[in-house]
């Protein structure tokens, strides 16, 4: 069994003001992500000019954070928001939901390039690309927290978290970074010199993304509120198995050939 790091969630404390490594990692997946952007925009011959994407991603940083908040609300805890309505907004208590956090870029981002006089599909597929990034932090973040632990298990690497009572657990938040982060980085921009097909690399993220987090939801606990939701299988999982369908519903209306 390994030793947990127990790393201070707080990264800098000025007075009463502290700013967290969770809040650094989000920080930090927007910058990367905006200058590879750039980038990718540049190589696929895609007119994304700088006031134009620091615009969209702002955007896209509105849309993650309101329906990050809103699909937790809405998948994961809803009885428990009805009955305290207020504590809808204060998302400092936490509690956000990647599945509604793409949904609400999604809309944000159709929206936008729909005024800007942008085509969606190729804005978006450079943008997915460096979304891995932010993920990959994000997990990492969770890791710190010592939150979204995975299940008990014996295997020589299992840590014993502080919210996790005194058994020893699957670092679920490290698949999570190295799957959804490190591994669908590398195939979107590998397949970014490959593929000039609209909607390809965009859904391919859809995709993937619900492959890898299908498959971790195995190791990880499910949320205590909602337990199991249809026989073996978490919340996370069926949001995810959506992805997985819809991404190959288009990919194969497409016939892609690589």
């Amino acid at each position: 069994m390994l030793r947990f790091p127990n790393i201070d969630p707080v990264a800098i404390r000025i007075g009463p003001v502290e700013v967290r490594w969770y809040g650094l990692m989000y920080i930090f997946g927007f910058v990367g992500g905006y200058f590879l952007v750039r980038w990718l925009a540049e190589k696929r011959k895609i007119h994304l000019p700088k006031d134009v994407l620091q615009e969209f991603i702002s955007y896209l940083m509105i849309g993650v954070i309101f329906g990050g908040r809103l699909g937790y609300v809405l998948f994961y805890n809803l009885p428990f928001y009805l009955d305290n309505p207020l504590e809808a907004l204060a998302i400092w208590h936490g509690g956000m939901s990647f599945h509604g956090g793409l949904l609400g870029a999604l809309l944000m981002g159709w929206w936008f390039t729909k005024r800007r006089g942008l085509a969606f599909y190729p804005v978006a597929d450079v943008c997915v690309v460096a979304v891995p990034i932010g993920l990959g932090l994000g997990r990492i973040g969770n890791f710190i927290n010592g939150e979204l632990y995975g299940r008990p298990t014996n295997v020589p690497w299992a840590m014993m978290f502080p919210q996790g009572g005194p058994v020893a657990r699957h670092p679920s938040q490290l698949y999570d970074a190295f799957l959804e982060g490190v591994v669908l980085f590398f195939v979107l921009l590998w397949l970014s010199g490959r593929v000039q097909t609209d909607g390809v690399l965009f859904w391919t993220f859809v995709g993937g993304y619900g492959v890898a987090r299908f498959f971790v939801e195995f190791f990880r606990e499910p949320d205590p509120q909602l337990g199991f939701v249809l026989g073996p299988f978490s919340m996370g999982q069926i949001l995810s198995l959506a992805m997985v369908l819809a991404s190959t519903l288009f990919l194969l209306l497409r016939r892609i050939k690589l």
